[in-house]
């Protein structure tokens, strides 16, 4: 699970920029997606047939008051249920977001011990958030979140590397006990004049500094403040699914519930911010403990972020590398037992040994469109000769899509978003897979490889401040990047609700 929060994960710092990478983007998006056939989108189309039915109703009800999305409009900057005053050296907000999914079944010929399950099934999940936060002077803040995540996804959120539920914790053995999220330091260093700032639940200074250096150290998601986009962050007001909200080929340091220790730096002036962050991996893949042994455990992210603007419109491009030290496996090491004879089916835990390395590099970009309109995009690649070791079983990908707020049927406070998404895996992890391996969360027991190709769309209503149901719909080709198994359609109602 990606430590996702309703807190905008739009940092103070961020403006937008990016104009450049958008057609680029879209070219190596339409060369490298083997698009859905025709026939394909018959069962993406019957599932967004509520999203239609949806748009219809809030065209003829316009009456209902504006809200934010993920951006409160200008007029009405209380988006949650109770007003969080500006003035207060105090923050206290929370949140609690509902998923329910289900899939009606799909052709299977086969299946293993990691595949995402061919019958008909559903699940829900439910996250509660607690948020506070304390200036204790006026260029330092604490934050301290607790947490609870219950009920479970799809398929115990196996057998599909670009999973439907980002709520989802991956290990469910963890149940709904509360725990804490996050608890930081954070420390400004002005190189300017303080000017009054906007605040959220994870930006509690109320005054910074346009240009400055930002200090944070202590308990905090990596993805907080790496590879974040104002239109495909939040899973609990735009997309759900795993390899739209984040970038895929990420293995950013977290344990399963998408935490960990560490501490990052932030040089930020108006049009670049500039961050770096040294954060702790967990013992094990997809494990919940952290490894101290920092010689050889560690997470490395350095990403730049320039804002700009095109012809009035806002936009920003972000480019990001990382380097991750783990006890992980070698899939080559994993292939060559079996090759040898050693072992029938490979094991990439049995060649785990400390101090190997994965690294990767990423690129983000949204641009401002038209007024009420955004689109964005990523990319994404990692080495993929070891083991996914924090995220999801993806060696590169590739993402397109856009937003669009609702005034244009005058229901301001509503948002619509459509997103296409190709994830892949490098050379040895499809051999590993296709002799029978399996991964965390990965394992049909064969494999047929094919990209996993998705396609999501949601639409987001405001029916009262604090109150934002929804409805969703995903199509999987290949899951798990299996051409033999899917295509698979997942529809969801998500409620969010923000105190």
């Amino acid at each position: 699970m990606r430590a996702i929060s309703t807190a905008n994960k739009v940092n103070g710092d961020a403006g937008q920029v990016a104009s450049l990478g958008n057609a680029a983007l879209a070219s190596r998006v339409l060369a490298g997606m083997s698009w859905f056939r025709l026939r394909r989108l018959r069962s993406l189309a019957a599932a967004l047939l509520p999203l239609v039915t949806l748009g219809r109703a809030a065209r003829a009800d316009p009456t209902i008051s504006r809200a934010p999305a993920t951006d409160p409009p200008a007029d009405d900057p209380t988006p949650a249920l109770f007003h969080h005053p500006e003035s207060s050296r105090w923050w206290l907000s929370g949140q609690v977001n509902v998923i329910g999914q289900a899939q009606p079944g799909f052709h299977s010929p086969y299946d293993g011990p990691n595949s995402f399950r061919a019958g008909d099934h559903g699940a829900i999940s439910i996250v509660g958030t607690v948020f506070g936060g304390l200036e204790l002077t006026p260029t330092t803040a604490i934050v301290v979140t607790g947490e609870s995540a219950g009920g479970g996804g799809l398929s115990d959120a196996l057998g599909i590397a670009g999973f439907t539920n980002l709520d989802v914790v991956r290990n469910p053995t963890l149940g709904p006990t509360p725990y804490v999220g996050r608890a930081f330091l954070e420390q400004d260093l002005p190189l300017g004049p303080r000017l009054r700032a906007d605040r959220d639940p994870l930006h509690v200074l109320r005054t910074r500094a346009a240009r400055r250096i930002e200090l944070r150290g202590g308990k905090l998601s990596t993805a907080d403040w790496f590879d974040v986009n104002s239109a495909g962050t939040d899973s609990h007001l735009q997309f759900m699914n795993w390899s739209v909200d984040n970038n895929a080929a990420y293995d950013y340091a977290a344990d399963t519930r998408g935490y960990t220790l560490g501490a990052s730096v932030t040089y930020v002036d108006p049009h670049v911010s500039v961050r770096f962050g040294e954060m702790l991996m967990p013992t094990v893949a997809n494990g919940i403990d952290y490894d101290f042994h920092v010689q050889h455990a560690r997470g490395e992210n350095l990403e730049l972020e320039v804002r700009e603007s095109i012809g009035g419109h806002p936009g920003t491009v972000r480019v990001l590398g990382f380097w991750n030290h783990a006890a992980m496996g070698r899939y080559e090491d994993a292939i060559a037992a079996v090759r040898a004879g050693d072992v029938r089916v490979p094991d990439i835990t049995a060649s785990r040994h400390a101090g190997r390395t994965k690294a990767g590099a990423g690129l983000g970009v949204e641009q401002v469109l038209a007024p009420e309109l955004r689109g964005f995009g990523r990319a994404g690649w990692n080495d993929g000769k070891t083991e996914t070791f924090a995220y999801t079983e993806v060696d590169n990908t590739v993402e397109i899509g856009a937003d669009l707020q609702g005034g244009r049927w005058h229901r301001e406070g509503d948002r619509v978003g459509l997103a296409a998404v190709s994830n892949g895996l490098s050379k040895d992890h499809r051999e590993y897979l296709a002799l029978g391996g399996s991964g965390f969360l990965l394992g049909d027991g064969r494999l047929t490889y094919g990209r996993e190709d998705i396609i999501e769309a949601y639409y987001t209503m405001r029916v009262h401040r604090g109150i934002y149901p929804a409805v969703d719909a995903q199509l999987v080709e290949h899951p798990g990047y299996n051409r033999d198994r899917g295509p698979v359609v997942v529809a969801s109602l998500r409620l969010q609700v923000l105190l």
